[in-house]
């Protein structure tokens, strides 16, 4: 072989092989874009999500942004955003304030016990009631515009009440005293008037909710949901020195049955105290 064919040779096997080194360091470099372009998506979308998830954090909760949402008022109320809840006759001179939260459990032993009395009152006429609910077993405190986290079920069931009361106050009574029954009403540490078929499955006992679909389609969409907390905002900025339940109202006075200031569970007690409210 000659020098200038050797010479050749190796001329060419160099330039292949330039030629190869040029075309692994660009897919070199393609590769590192590709790796860099994937980077910058994945901490873009790491800080899209992080960004979301604060977003998110920051939103109020469902019952926080209640308080500021357009208050639909039931029928039969009056006063503001229908926070007033008057039951009985026109003619009567007197009114019993009357404040209950829907899990409060001495308020179920009370519907059990007097209730039935203070129907009958109402019904004769002797006095009208005007109900105030409040829901701080749920934990809230709507005068310091605190919704708590011990529950939803007092709201939940102040909702249905609403949904009761759109029918007709015979039903709102009717429903109320179904829900505070030995049957129905839950345990304290039990939050479930939280949930709609439960609620529900309650007023399917009063003859005048059962099977209603408007009252139904109101629980389940919530409709008297930001009435339920501006009532409970009336019940904890009330005048009347109330910070429990049952609490009992007469003429601007707390009715008590000892000087503990304990309320009237029984009967006779309610019968004495609020026909000395009477004739006051």
């Amino acid at each position: 072989m000659s020098k200038r064919n050797t010479q050749a040779a190796k001329t060419a096997a160099r330039e292949r092989l330039r030629e190869e080194r040029e075309r692994q360091a660009k897919r070199a470099k393609v590769r590192r874009q590709i790796v860099v372009a994937c980077s910058v998506v994945a901490v873009l979308a790491a800080a899209g999500g992080i960004g979301y998830a604060v977003v998110q954090a920051g939103k109020p909760s469902y019952w926080e942004s209640e308080k500021d949402a357009k208050v639909v008022a039931p029928a039969n109320t009056s006063g503001t955003d229908g926070t007033t809840v008057t039951i009985g006759k026109s003619s009567a001179t007197k009114t019993l304030k009357v404040y209950e939260d829907p899990r409060c459990p001495v308020c179920a032993q009370f519907e059990q016990t007097v209730g039935a009395t203070v129907k009958k009152d109402v019904d004769d006429g002797k006095y009208k009631i005007q109900y105030v609910g409040g829901t701080f077993i749920d934990g809230d405190s709507l005068g310091k515009g605190k919704i708590g986290s011990n529950g939803e079920g007092s709201k939940k069931a102040l909702s249905a009440l609403g949904a009761a009361l759109n029918v007709s106050p015979e039903a709102f009574v009717d429903y109320k005293t179904a829900l505070y029954s030995k049957k129905w009403h839950p345990d304290e540490t039990d939050d479930k008037f939280k949930k709609d078929s439960y609620l529900i499955e309650v007023a399917d006992t009063v003859p005048a909710l059962k099977g209603n679909a408007k009252f139904q389609n109101a629980v389940k969409n919530g409709t008297y949901d930001a009435w339920a907390v501006a009532m409970s905002k009336g019940f904890d900025t009330n005048k009347d020195g109330v910070t429990g339940t049952p609490s009992f109202v007469m003429d601007g006075k707390m009715l008590t049955a000892d000087s503990q200031g304990n309320p009237p569970m029984t009967v006779d007690d309610f019968n004495r105290v609020v026909d000395a409210a009477l004739k006051g």
